[in-house]
């Protein structure tokens, strides 16, 4: 464990360095802020909480933004190390190199995992400030939102720890990352609505929709947030999803960090067979 803990404090301090936690925090909270006082603007006339319908704009922003953090921190820090020539001299510490991509891997979760809760904390605060106080639904609504927001980066890191592990140029690892990052943010629900579209309802059953709606994190995400809530799924149009909805918060959890598991376990036995 301490190995694991010192590698975890390297990959930290040089997010620092770099400013790359800095510069996540401010984007974080610069976004969240906005859509905070922005977003909750007419919560008197639909009767809302300010912080219910905050939850749905900051879930939006995170499915989009979060992710696209994620890979780009995650996204070389294998190959981004054999390129420096720095990978030689990891492995030359008495250290597995499960330990090295799963220090590593901790690190960069570590920075997202502040970024997301300072920012969305930081609008939360400010929120709290100017409206006054909330009730307990609203305020567990917000918390679950960010502790999802923190797992789907996860999610992302260990994505981009899989291609890292997989590719050997840096070019590639950042094609890859942005191309996974389009298919699973944009482009899996726009396949998914033409194939239910072209199916009109003869062999996509409801229960087989569901199902191909945990072959996305985003959609998972979307699930926990924004159907798998009473009152924000009203708010964010999803009603009728929620309705059809047939998996419960624990399974969405579920899958999500199966979703973080799977491909890590797959990056470290790419890590394991890669040359360096």
């Amino acid at each position: 464990m301490n190995a694991i803990a010192t590698i975890a404090g390297r990959e930290i301090r040089d997010g620092l360095r770099n400013r790359w936690a800095l510069g996540a925090v401010l984007l974080m909270a610069g976004l969240a802020l906005t859509l905070a006082f922005l977003g909750s603007a007419p919560t008197g006339v639909v009767g809302a909480s300010p912080l219910e319908v905050t939850v749905v704009s900051l879930s939006s922003l995170t499915i989009f933004l979060v992710p696209l953090i994620a890979l780009l921190l995650s996204h070389d820090a294998i190959v981004g190390e054999r390129d420096r020539g720095t990978l030689l001299l990891l492995l030359s510490y008495p250290l597995s190199r499960w330990q090295i991509l799963f220090g590593k891997f901790l690190g960069h979760l570590s920075i997202l995992t502040v970024a997301t809760v300072l920012g969305y904390g930081a609008a939360g605060a400010a929120l709290a400030f100017a409206a006054g106080e909330f009730d307990a639904d609203s305020l567990g609504s917000f918390a679950r939102m960010v502790g999802s927001s923190v797992l789907l980066g996860a999610v992302f890191v260990a994505l981009g720890y899989l291609i890292s592990a997989t590719v050997r140029e840096r070019a590639t690892a950042a094609g890859l990352a942005i191309g996974i990052w389009l298919v699973l943010v944009l482009l899996y629900d726009m396949a998914l609505l033409g194939l239910l579209v072209a199916d009109q309802g003869r062999t996509i059953s409801a229960a087989a929709f569901n199902w191909l709606l945990l072959l996305d994190p985003a959609d998972i995400f979307r699930l926990l947030n924004l159907a798998g809530l009473s009152k924000t799924s009203l708010f964010a149009g999803m009603a009728g999803l929620a309705e059809q909805m047939q998996f419960g918060r624990a399974v969405l959890l579920t899958a999500l960090a199966a979703w973080v598991a799977v491909p890590l376990a797959l990056a470290a036995f790419a890590f394991s067979r890669k040359e360096p």
